[in-house]
């Protein structure tokens, strides 16, 4: 059954139609009280007196007031909007659970969000609940260890992005996903290059955001994940205040943005809280360590966009301070006809920028 819900103040659809229906109708009610015998009575007139002219006048207004508000309230039915409904799920995928966040109709366009860290699908919550459900079947995953999904030992789960990705990609046939638009943010770019180049014919389109293909998008903070690589014991320590510490955490969020009070605090508390679960720092550093593999893979990836130039719409917050903007100007060399956005947002630029980011995407999935 679909609800339907009042969209507020908002200049769109039937909200204006709605709050002129809810300001008017008492105005049309008192009005119709003025002029009714019962409100004649209720003042001590005598009802036998009102002329022949005066009950014809009062008859038409009560009509007229009805049309009226039937009108109002057609117009508005006719143009509110649909609640976006949101579902969740877990499905077994080797051995595994993977949750999901899923909205939209089974048999429209896919997108597939791919998420960051240390985040999971909540990250993509107003995507979800967007008008981009009513036209596409929106379907965000957790990877394992992350949000809901299954949490395995390190011991028995290799936490590399080629497992990631091999259980992505498997979560996407468990679903019966044949084609979809990929929507990759952090690590969702080192995890989606590999699903689409194991299977270039399942990619319709690219959503780049603040996900790196190339070296100049690493900032000098990478200095010392560098050094992790080189030697993961003698680093391990300060890689793990880089990374897992609540101010890192605060940083991922506001960057270098000038102004940090649009920023609800819970965003990385919350991260933080998941960060610090047993278990959560292994995983964690395991899949940094291999982050080094994502980097020997750069040339691939570009070689593959040049090679295939999939429609490709880049988002990038430039106050990120992980990711530099000339990462996401870089896509234009792979295929001069990336649609490139710079925003003024962060590393996980829906924070702050969900509404514009939503528009550019509608605009994006229509000319596909």
């Amino acid at each position: 059954m679909t609800k339907w819900v009042i969209r507020g103040h908002q200049s769109e659809g039937g909200s204006v139609y709605a709050e002129a229906f809810r300001i008017l109708l008492p105005l049309m009610r008192r009005c119709i009280s003025v002029l009714s015998p019962n409100y004649l009575v209720f003042r001590g007139q005598d009802t036998s007196r009102i002329t022949g002219w005066r009950l014809i006048f009062t008859s038409f207004m009560k009509m007229l007031s009805l049309m009226f508000s039937g009108v109002l309230l057609a117009m508005y039915i006719a143009t509110a909007a649909p609640e976006q409904l949101v579902s969740y799920h877990s499905t077994p995928v080797n051995g595994l659970e993977i949750f999901y966040r899923e909205a939209g109709p089974k048999d429209a366009p896919t997108i597939l969000l791919l998420h960051g860290l240390p985040s999971s699908s909540r990250m993509y919550q107003s995507l979800l609940e967007s008008s981009l459900s009513e036209k596409y079947h929106l379907v965000a995953p957790d990877y394992p260890g992350f949000g809901h999904s299954s949490w395995p030992n390190p011991k028995e789960f290799a936490y590399t992005f080629d497992s990631l990705a091999k259980v992505m990609q498997d979560f996407t046939e468990q679903l019966h996903l044949e084609r979809y638009t990929l929507y990759m943010q952090d690590y969702g770019g080192p995890v989606g290059f590999r699903m689409a180049l194991a299977h270039q014919e399942k990619i319709q389109a690219m959503i780049v955001q603040n996900a790196v293909s190339h070296e100049e998008g690493l900032s000098p903070l990478w200095a010392v994940r560098r050094a992790f690589w080189q030697d993961r014991a003698a680093h391990e320590a300060e890689v793990r205040t880089n990374l897992l510490s609540l101010e890192a955490t605060r940083k991922r969020h506001l960057g270098t943005s000038p102004d940090s009070s649009p920023y609800n605090p819970d965003l990385w508390v919350d991260e933080y809280y998941f960060l610090n679960q047993p278990g959560q720092a292994d995983i964690q550093l395991d899949l940094f360590y291999d982050y080094q593999n994502n980097v020997k893979s750069y040339p691939k990836w570009q070689q593959w966009l040049r090679d295939h130039q999939p429609p490709l719409l880049v988002l990038w917050g430039r106050y990120d301070t992980s990711f530099t903007v000339a990462g996401g100007e870089a896509y234009r060399r792979d295929d001069p006809r990336a649609e490139v956005h710079i925003l003024d947002a962060g590393h996980f630029a829906l924070d702050l920028k969900s509404k514009e980011i939503i528009g550019l995407i509608g605009d994006f999935m229509k000319n596909l």
